[in-house]
């Protein structure tokens, strides 16, 4: 009887496990087989206005704007201007120290008063001989005095003429000296070469500074327009050739967060600005100045700001929200085409390299179709769609990662709340 109990125990263990392991078998089976159902957004195909933008970063500086160095090496003596001051063309700015310049000045006068001594007393020498030349050619003449004393008069004169011209050099040189003097006496005064405004000083009074003649000095001031400002941007080397002279822009400056500038470009660089040669964090831009229209007198040179250049507008073109267009790369080749030798098909795998094309999923039937498409400018939020469409389609809009990585042609989806369409700018 023991026995009995025990051995129908066993067979209700045994029993229970194995049904336990059949249902565990079945749900793996119809899990398996379940295909998966991918959850998106969907958005219509439909014309709109799209204006393709270039955005860029930079600094905010004067139209026209001059660095003034010394030219003379002193002390400032006199400073008659401060940083925010309003100066006209030709306005005192500042003296430096010109006894120097002065003593040079004065050595320079007194060597041009002796040169011209020494040329008068050299004229006048000249004057005799060449009258004592002439008289024994007279009397060479009448046969009343030798040729030896007629080429000794000539020696004469020919030596104190080139005394005389020797003279007229050196008072030539002593000139070109005391201009040169001058000219270095009158850079101890500077004066303000525009109309404009102090938008910078670097000295105070009594600071000496350093002037060359043939590199720059110590900067001492800039005199700055500030009636015309403009943003001098920086945009990658990809963007730079979407932009051309005219295009506008909206400049937004970091200190007057409420307020749009409006602007033009007016010059494209034509060299690059790299930064971080040689290393993996190399970037190359261009430098792209915009004229600010209506930057009033607020704007302060220095400031940063960004910029977004327009660079091309189109009016009721076919658009698809810009997330909806991904890339694809086709599943490379893995049997020989026929008429090819084995040994060339890993050339003819390459020749049909896998190359990224742009597609947009549509849905059909709670399917999806891969489409290819071809497209045109963009803008934040639409890109326009130049063939493969031919609108009122329900594209894919969303999310992100279903749209670049699960969505395959002939998914299955399910369409969750719609994007309502924008209406038309």
């Amino acid at each position: 009887m023991a026995n009995g109990k025990k051995s129908k125990k066993k067979l209700f263990i045994f029993g229970g496990l194995g049904l336990l392991l059949l249902v565990i078998l079945l749900l793996v089976v119809f899990s398996g087989n379940k295909e998966e159902i991918v959850s998106v957004q969907t958005e219509k195909v439909d014309k709109r206005n799209v204006t393709q933008v270039v955005s860029a970063t930079g600094k905010i500086n004067p139209v026209y704007q001059v660095k003034i160095s010394a030219e003379a090496t002193g002390e400032i003596v006199d400073l008659a201007v401060r940083e925010g001051d309003v100066v006209r063309k030709g306005q005192l700015l500042l003296r430096i120290k010109p006894d120097n310049y002065e003593a040079q000045r004065n050595m320079a006068v007194a060597r041009l008063d002796q040169a011209k001594s020494s040329l008068s007393s050299t004229k006048a020498l000249l004057d005799k001989v060449e009258s004592d030349y002439k008289r024994v050619q007279g009397l060479a003449q009448k046969n009343l005095a030798s040729a030896s004393e007629l080429e000794t008069a000539k020696s004469t004169y020919l030596q104190t003429l080139s005394n005389y011209e020797s003279s007229k050099s050196g008072v030539t040189q002593a000139e070109a000296s005391l201009k040169d003097a001058i000219t270095n006496l009158n850079k101890t005064i500077v004066y303000s070469p525009m109309n404009g405004t102090i938008s910078k000083r670097n000295i105070d009074l009594s600071e000496r500074v350093l002037g060359s003649g043939f590199s720059p000095g110590t900067e001492m001031l800039t005199v700055a327009d500030l009636s015309k400002m403009e943003a001098t941007v920086n945009v990658d080397e990809n963007d730079v050739v979407l932009i051309s002279v005219g295009d506008t822009a909206k400049v937004h400056v970091d200190a007057f967060s409420d307020k749009t500038f409006k602007g033009v470009v007016t010059q494209i660089g034509n060299s690059a600005v790299t930064k971080g040669l040689g290393t993996q964090d190399e970037v190359v831009n261009f430098q792209v100045k915009v004229l600010i229209v209506n930057a009033g007198n607020s704007i302060r040179p220095g400031m940063s700001c960004d910029a977004d250049i327009e660079t091309e507008k189109k009016q009721n073109v076919l658009t698809v929200p810009i997330q909806s267009v991904t890339a694809r790369i086709d599943k490379p080749i893995t049997s020989t085409p026929q008429g090819v030798q084995p040994e060339n098909e890993v050339k003819v795998k390459k020749d049909r390299s896998n190359k990224p094309k742009e597609v947009v999923f549509v849905i059909k039937e709670n399917k999806t179709k891969m489409i290819e498409v071809k497209t045109g400018i963009s803008d934040d939020t639409y890109i326009e769609i130049l063939s493969g469409l031919k609108g009122d389609e329900e594209v894919v809009s969303g999310p992100y990662r279903a749209i670049s990585k699960e969505l395959e042609e002939g998914s299955k989806v399910s369409v969750q709340a719609k994007h309502k369409a924008t209406e038309k700018k």
